[in-house]
């Protein structure tokens, strides 16, 4: 609620007194952001619900070269820093898309994929210690001998019942994580460290915004501030873009992190 209050103000202050052409863009990079960062959510939970059952049906019938072939692969993902990971990733799908192999919707979508594969893993091991926590129960063996099937009990007692609230809560870290990653990722190569990457190629988005120069030069205003504490009504005024691009930011994820929080010591996790 504060999040959407803080939005909606800041969005009735930009109207007003911000121009029209970075009022655009701030809005088109602000809800690319959040599209991006809902389809990160949703490829995490599919992933990590997939590799989930795949581990544990692999261990549970004892096929040990499904289990270790998996294992492998996850560990091999988690070994590699995520914002190195989505920075690569991100420089292959610029290339796509300057080969025209790609484009519109699909950017998004994959843009999102290869961000939700380097975080996916944090799921994955909440998963897999809620299923060890409840097969070591007396139910779970009890379920067993009344003949439920194992992909009941996993799905339906122990994911679903027992533990969607859990999930739900690392959902909304996997959001926050989402946006920091996206944020930097965009900043790092909007000022050019990647070359292989072609800025104009890929969605608007905060942090891309931030890394613009009319972004910068609005931030840097803010230390003039500090020298010349008159200059500080021009700041919301005429450095709004800067100002709205990292407010969003920050605000976004200190909200997110709030969220989390309120709703963990809500349901005693």
């Amino acid at each position: 609620m504060i999040w959407v209050l803080g939005v909606a103000v800041l969005g009735i202050w930009d109207i007003m007194f911000l121009n029209k052409p970075a009022l655009l863009r701030v809005t088109n990079g602000f809800i690319n952001t959040i599209i991006i960062c809902l389809l990160v959510v949703i490829f995490t939970l599919i992933l990590s619900w997939g590799l989930t059952l795949g581990l544990h049906f692999f261990q549970y019938r004892k096929i040990r070269s499904g289990y270790i072939v998996l294992t492998f692969i996850l560990n091999l993902v988690r070994s590699v820093p995520q914002i190195i990971g989505v920075l690569l990733s991100y420089v292959i799908i610029a290339a796509l898309i300057t080969r025209g192999w790609i484009g519109g919707a699909g950017v998004f979508v994959l843009m999102a994929f290869c961000m939700s594969v380097f975080i996916f893993m944090e799921m994955v091991d909440l998963m897999r210690e809620r299923i060890s926590h409840f097969t070591k129960l007396d139910f779970y063996n009890a379920m067993k001998v009344c003949g439920i099937s194992e992909k009941r009990i996993i799905n339906s007692d122990i994911l679903w019942k027992n533990s969607r609230i859990h999930i739900f809560n690392k959902l909304i870290s996997v959001f926050g994580s989402a946006v920091f990653l996206q944020c930097s990722v965009d900043f790092i190569i909007s000022v050019g460290l990647s070359t292989g990457v072609n800025t104009v190629s890929m969605p608007v988005t905060l942090g891309s915004l931030l890394a613009k120069m009319d972004s910068k030069q609005d931030i840097l205003a803010i230390g003039n501030t500090l020298f010349n504490p008159g200059y500080l009504p021009q700041l919301f005024m005429q450095h709004l873009q800067g100002l709205t691009v990292a407010f969003l930011i920050v605000f976004s994820l200190f909200c997110i992190y709030s969220i989390s929080n309120g709703y963990a010591e809500r349901h005693r996790l």
